[in-house]
């Protein structure tokens, strides 16, 4: 029988996730510093997010995912609210939103989640909570998972960009630089 992969250290984890998250709102201005109204609004492919949907998601999943359920774990809860980032995205109208505003909401609340994590006692990590689809979720998947979160959606939004870039100054060969994330509209 396999040994159990020994638990990260919750003190040392939530400091490395602290200071990764930290990073998040620069990383974010940088990335989008400079976009127009049109490029905020433009999706790199028809099913896929445009940037202001994507950082609309990320200033609602900062407080309605990732924040509301490490609450309910240090908390002693035993059981997540469902989230459906996808029908939030449709219902709230992301595409509608003003990118700067939602990039300004998401800054506001990632300094609050960052005052919450920074007076939490590491060892309230170790609970778990069950998922609406099943299953359990400790304090330290979320924190680490948190992290990861962000930057699969820096990766997105790179993409995002990158195939948005190629379209606004197409029939020039972006392709050039190497693959280009999502399909060429046609």
């Amino acid at each position: 029988m396999a040994t159990p992969a020994p638990q990260p250290d919750p003190a040392a984890l939530l400091t490395a996730a602290r200071a990764e998250l930290a990073q998040m709102p620069g990383v974010l201005d940088r990335l989008l510093g400079g976009l127009d109204a049109a490029a905020w609004r433009t999706r790199p492919a028809p099913a896929e997010w445009a940037p202001v949907e994507i950082v609309c998601h990320l200033r609602d999943e900062e407080t309605e995912d990732f924040g509301a359920r490490v609450r309910v774990v240090t908390e002693g809860s035993r059981r997540f609210a469902p989230n459906d980032p996808e029908r939030l995205a449709i219902e709230r109208r992301y595409l509608d939103d003003d990118g700067p505003g939602a990039l300004a909401a998401f800054h506001e609340r990632r300094v609050d989640s960052l005052a919450f994590l920074a007076g939490l006692a590491p060892e309230r990590l170790s609970g778990a909570a069950e998922r609406p689809s099943g299953g359990a979720l400790s304090g330290l998947d979320l924190l680490a998972a948190w992290v990861a979160h962000d930057r699969l959606h820096v990766a997105q939004l790179a993409a995002t960009l990158a195939r948005n870039w190629a379209e606004h100054w197409r029939p020039l060969r972006t392709e050039y630089a190497g693959p280009i994330p999502y399909a060429p509209s046609t």
